[in-house]
């Protein structure tokens, strides 16, 4: 490829990255691999006459679905053998994506574990077709079935998405509200403010991955989870602090154990109670947050 093509492609490829990446994202639930992706996609996308590319946001799409789609089949291995509850690698988002609704629900953590249920390219179907409305004849290219199958695999995918997601749409200052209630409580030891914002059924979900404690299993009932915040703080050896933040296109908070982070704490919020908590402390899934922070202090 020659200089000319090649500063074509770079520039076709940059103008499209982020979506690029929202998508692998949005289907793999890992920034790592995401990024993984994407060096993928750009080593496919310069050997591509581009003189033949009618559409080249629908040719970068393609390539990063199917490139998505190879990495799901792998990553499910890995989560077979994956000690404990699995969480999604929480992404670090700008507060402004927390007031467009549509883009926040898309990443949230409780979406993204609704996701995690459906087969690989029911994912792909669905995040294409609900989080970037692309063509079911686009989504029909990249995933290798026929437009009537996509529009089927679509309809069945967004059934059993409605059946689980959050019912009704919550705005980001009853989330951010919610979260500084369970902090303010946690922190001054009250018990029965912690009862009063977590709601009766709520599920708290922690992924350690067996390289930090969490419970092997998700914890359910509003007494059961403050049990074990309780019990868990008081065996603390050290200072800890938590501050907002945005995560996944919610309000969330970023946990530190003596100035070092510890974990991230999504939520999902009903009727203005915590219905589910997300608190990722696996080292692993905690690299990007801690480098993206550490140039936000700088």
């Amino acid at each position: 490829m020659n200089d000319h093509a090649t500063n074509a492609a770079t520039e076709a490829f940059l103008a499209h990255r982020n979506l690029l990446f929202t998508v692998a994202y949005e289907m793999l639930g890992s920034a790592a691999d995401a990024e993984d992706v994407l060096q993928e996609t750009w080593l496919r996308w310069v050997e591509v006459d581009l003189g033949q590319v009618r559409d080249q946001r629908a040719y970068l799409v393609r390539i990063t679905t199917r490139q998505s789609l190879n990495r799901l089949r792998t990553m499910k291995r890995r989560k077979e053998a994956y000690v404990g509850p699995w969480l999604p690698e929480p992404l670090l988002t700008a507060p402004d994506v927390a007031e467009d609704v549509e883009l926040a629900e898309s990443v949230s953590m409780a979406l993204m574990l609704v996701l995690e249920t459906l087969s690989p390219t029911e994912r792909a179907v669905f995040v294409l077709r609900e989080a970037f409305d692309v063509s079911y004849d686009e989504i029909a290219a990249a995933v290798d079935k026929s437009p009537a199958a996509v529009r089927q695999i679509a309809h069945r995918a967004r059934q059993h998405v409605e059946a689980r997601r959050p019912r009704g749409v919550v705005s980001p200052a009853e989330t951010r509200a919610a979260l500084e209630s369970f902090q303010r409580a946690l922190e001054t030891g009250d018990l029965q403010g912690l009862l009063d914002v977590l709601a009766p059924e709520v599920v708290l979900v922690s992924d350690g991955g067996g390289v930090k404690q969490a419970a092997l299993r998700p914890i359910t009932g509003a007494e059961k989870v403050v049990r074990m915040f309780v019990g868990n703080l008081g065996k603390v050896q050290g200072t800890l602090t938590a501050e907002p933040t945005v995560v996944n296109g919610n309000p969330a908070l970023l946990v530190r154990l003596n100035g070092e982070i510890d974990g991230v704490m999504a939520s999902r919020v009903e009727g203005a109670r915590i219905t589910g908590l997300y608190y990722v402390r696996n080292p692993e899934k905690l690299t990007r947050v801690e480098s993206e922070t550490r140039l936000t202090l700088r």
